[in-house]
Parts: structure tokens; C-alpha cells; sequence
């Protein structure tokens, strides 16, 4: 199945690779239709090792970096299209937060590939690297407010803004938010990331009425929603 996987890293070299992104490398690692994507060969070489990860793979590793993504992005995309599963991971950290990934991410929406991501535990920044929006500059928004007026006035302000936007609110208001938002008419995507990380993920990219339609009876998860940055 083609996904394109992100593989959170530890920042600090000593520490372990989360359990269920190792375990899932181990069983991955090796397979033919697998493609895995490192910032640096030798960072990623050492830190691979040092996982206890197969040293056959290496010879799997892609360098996929600010000077290499423009040339091999296309290609990356193409065996993702033909059922390829990719990995991405960065020398440390979460992959496609404020990183060349960001863009593999964002092609990969536009042409429908799934994208997903092995445990994290920030939702706000996983959520905002799995949508693929811009991160040139962001804001963290957090609640929606419940009441009216209040709640209209909050968004109507809040979509003036021009930046990638992230909000919460309660997994019962999921689908007023979004019915609150057609109204509104907002010329921008969204990006829901639902009960991320666990196994009833659910991440779903478009524009409102899109993604409202593609909800269906999933409309009462927890939920992160990013907003694409105004056009």
C-alpha cells in the first residue's frame, strides 16, 4: 500500500527510537517496495545503527534535503504512485515540520497519497506537519469559543488572519465548525487530523465542503484542524 510515512526521530543522539516506529522499521526495512528517506547519509547511517535497524537497508537510503529535493521530489512522488511505501526521516525531530518535507507532503496531498506518521506526541505540530501547509509562518489559535456571537466574531478574525492557522475544539462540534466555516466562504483548504497516532486515524485534506462531505459518520473525533494560509 503507497503511503508516505514520517518517522519522528529523538532529538538528543542517545536516546531510543519510539518503540512502534522501530518495530515497524524492523519489519519494513527490507522489503522491496520500500524507499527510505534520510537528511544526511552518515547521520542517519550512525543513528540507524544505533537503533538496532538492519545494515542492509542502508543501501535503501535516499538523501532527500534542501539541495536534492527539487532534482528526485518527482520520482519520489511516481513510486509512491505505483504503490511504493516511503519513510521520511530528518536528522532529528519531526520530519516535514518546517523542513523540505513539507512540500513532499503537500505534492503527496494534491495527488492523493495517503500520508501518515508513526507516534508523536505534540498533536498541535504533528497535525501541522502531516497537512502539508505552508510553515513559513503559523499561529496556534487554540479553542474555537462555544457561545455566539462570540464564536462567529473569534473566526471571522481569525480567518483575516493570513498565516497557516490551527485550531481545536470539542469532537461534538467538529461538524458545526465546518458548517460554521462554509458559511463563512473562506477561500482556503483545511486539514483534519482525527484521534492522531491511534488506530482509528483519520486525516483528510480539501476544501471545507470537501472535507465536510468526507467526514461522513466520523464527525465526533478528537480532532486538530489546520488551515491553509489566505490565497
Amino acid at each position: 500500500m503507497s503511503e508516505l510515512i514520517l518517522v519522528p526521530t529523538p532529538i538528543q543522539e542517545e536516546l531510543p527510537l519510539e518503540p512502534v516506529a522501530q518495530a515497524r522499521l524492523l519489519e519494513d526495512a527490507l522489503k522491496a517496495d520500500v524507499m527510505i528517506l534520510v537528511e544526511e547519509h552518515k547521520i542517519g547511517r550512525q543513528r540507524w545503527l544505533k537503533w538496532g535497524l538492519p545494515r542492509e537497508a542502508i543501501e535503501k537510503f535516499v538523501l532527500f534535503n534542501e539541495h536534492t529535493q527539487e532534482k528526485i521530489q518527482s520520482d519520489i512522488i511516481k513510486e509512491l504512485s505505483n504503490g511504493k511505501r516511503v519513510y521520511l526521516l530528518s536528522d532529528c525531530g519531526l520530519p516535514a515540520f518546517c523542513d523540505p518535507g513539507q512540500r513532499l507532503v503537500d505534492a503527496c496531498h494534491k495527488k492523493r497519497i495517503k500520508v501518515t506518521a508513526t507516534p508523536y506526541p505534540n498533536s498541535v505540530s504533528l497535525a501541522l506537519a502531516l497537512s502539508g501547509f505552508s510553515h513559513a509562518s503559523f499561529v496556534f489559535s487554540g479553542f474555537v469559543p462555544v457561545k455566539e456571537p462570540e464564536r462567529s466574531d473569534w473566526i471571522k478574525k481569525e480567518l483575516k488572519r493570513p498565516e497557516t492557522l490551527i485550531w481545536m475544539d470539542t469532537p461534538y462540534r467538529l461538524k458545526k465548525l465546518l458548517s460554521d466555516l462554509i458559511k463563512l466562504n473562506p477561500d482556503r483548504d483545511v486539514f483534519l487530523g482525527c484521534d492522531l497516532g491511534g488506530k482509528e486515524e483519520f486525516l483528510i485534506r480539501g476544501n471545507v465542503p470537501a472535507v465536510l462531505k468526507g467526514i461522513g459518520e466520523k464527525e465526533k473525533r478528537e480532532f486538530v484542524m489546520v488551515i491553509s494560509p489566505r490565497k
